[in-house]
């Protein structure tokens, strides 16, 4: 069996959750296959590693699951997407919309740093509004995002559209809920 299939038998198929028609895919059981999260993280090193990013932008919290490892591997600083209120000092916020909800996410502004080519990674890219509002913080303190990487996709939500002219990576894609 490939290192793609694993990843793919590793993904569980939550239905209803966290609202009734709502397919979650839950990344969780990666982390107990040290295999499969190698493949993640080693995936992420082959695509990235002459890139020229200047640092990493974990998406709160699975995100950060990927991102941390990968910022260390590559040597380079790993920047915190947090939800509303979990930062403390000055911080750049945004709100989006999720396909359940809207939320607001934030980073400290001294983290961000004018000029800087960031990645965004977070674990699953649904309709783009996260990563999106992700993309408007760093702009907010000059940055420039270069890529956004998820381990799944859900391309049928038409996150390429709202994400150009920035192009979108993932492991593994699923046609539809």
């Amino acid at each position: 069996m490939t290192d793609l299939e694993l990843l793919d038998r590793a993904i569980r198929r939550v239905p209803d959750f966290p609202t009734p028609g709502i397919l979650f895919y839950d990344i969780t059981s990666i982390f107990i296959n040290p295999r499969v999260f190698k493949y993640c993280i080693d995936r992420m090193e082959e695509l990235y590693k002459d890139a020229g990013i200047d640092a990493i932008a974990g998406v709160e919290s699975r995100g950060f699951l990927f991102a941390a490892p990968f910022a260390e591997r590559a040597g380079i600083p790993l920047v915190l997407i947090r939800k509303k209120g979990k930062l403390p000092g000055a911080k750049y916020t945004c709100s989006y919309s999720l396909e359940y909800g809207i939320a607001k996410i934030e980073a400290h502004k001294s983290d961000i740093e004018a000029g800087k080519k960031y990645l965004v990674v977070d674990d699953l890219i649904a309709t783009g509004g996260t990563l999106q509002a992700a993309r408007s913080l760093i702009e907010q303190g000059g940055g420039i995002v270069t890529e956004f990487f998820g381990v799944i996709g859900l391309p049928f939500l038409n996150y390429e559209k709202l994400l150009a002219p920035i192009h979108v990576t993932t492991l593994i894609n699923y046609a539809s809920e």
